[in-house]
């Protein structure tokens, strides 16, 4: 089987969030959401790596040891965005090995199993370059575009579109699974959409309408379950779900 690694971008502070510790230490249902993540990619990578802030490397690393959870954390200096975090893999011991790469956002707790494996499942079996998860909702944060014919063509942000209000759409949910070297490569070159407009921070999700245009076979499934949008942005989202 192909060589599939765990990385998890986790280096949120929890400002926003109103927490004196990074988000991805929140307990969701008695467990802290990064605990959970580890737990939904054991099957694939029994010590992924955790991408942290430089004030997040020590509750974190306690967290795993209170919890007997193996990771790799690498630090992002500073945050400078989710192209930045991802490209952090490179400072991970097992990148050099790594074929494919399980990417989860940090602030998801409630991930379903069978939503990952199917990912997997897919992206292998189909011999894509770039998988990502997807659902239809009614207000879309991000945008996946698709041709007359359902070919992916990119996923845009609506704050960096200037939409004020977002509209009903297939959203992205942040549970990719990628070909390491053609992602990395692609967050390396100056595209010109790798920078926000209104961040000014190094993105991510612009990598899947560059390789969309450099012909690399990309597929947005979607198999996304309600509970798997659940995110951290602030305390209210999780209202429920403590």
């Amino acid at each position: 089987m192909a060589e599939i690694h765990g990385l998890i971008a986790a280096a949120g502070r929890g400002t926003r969030a109103g927490l004196p510790y990074p988000k991805t230490l929140f307990p969701v249902r008695g467990k802290p959401i990064l605990v959970r993540i580890l737990e939904l990619l054991a099957p694939y990578d029994g010590s992924p790596t955790v991408v942290v802030s430089p004030g997040g490397l020590e509750p974190i690393g306690e967290c795993l040891a209170t919890h007997g959870r193996r990771a790799h954390l690498v630090v992002q200096p500073e945050p400078r965005g989710m192209g930045d975090a991802v490209l952090r893999f490179m400072d991970s011991p097992v990148f050099g090995e790594a074929e494919h790469v399980l990417l989860v956002w940090g602030d998801i707790p409630l991930i379903q199993p069978a939503t990952v494996s199917e990912l997997v499942r897919r992206h292998l079996a189909d011999g894509n370059d770039f998988t990502f998860a997807t659902r239809h909702v009614d207000a879309a944060y991000t945008v996946v575009a698709r041709s007359p014919e359902g070919r992916v063509l990119g996923v845009t942000e609506t704050r960096e579109s200037g939409v004020l209000e977002p509209l009903p759409g297939e959203r992205e949910i942040g549970l990719f699974v990628f070909r390491k070297q053609a992602v990395v490569d692609a967050l390396l070159q100056e595209a010109p959409d790798k920078y926000g407009r209104t961040t000014h921070e190094h993105g991510f999700l612009y990598v899947i309408g560059y390789l969309a245009r450099q012909g690399f076979k990309l597929e947005a499934l979607p198999i996304a379950t309600p509970e798997d949008l659940v995110s951290l942005n602030k305390l209210e989202d999780l209202e429920g779900y403590f």
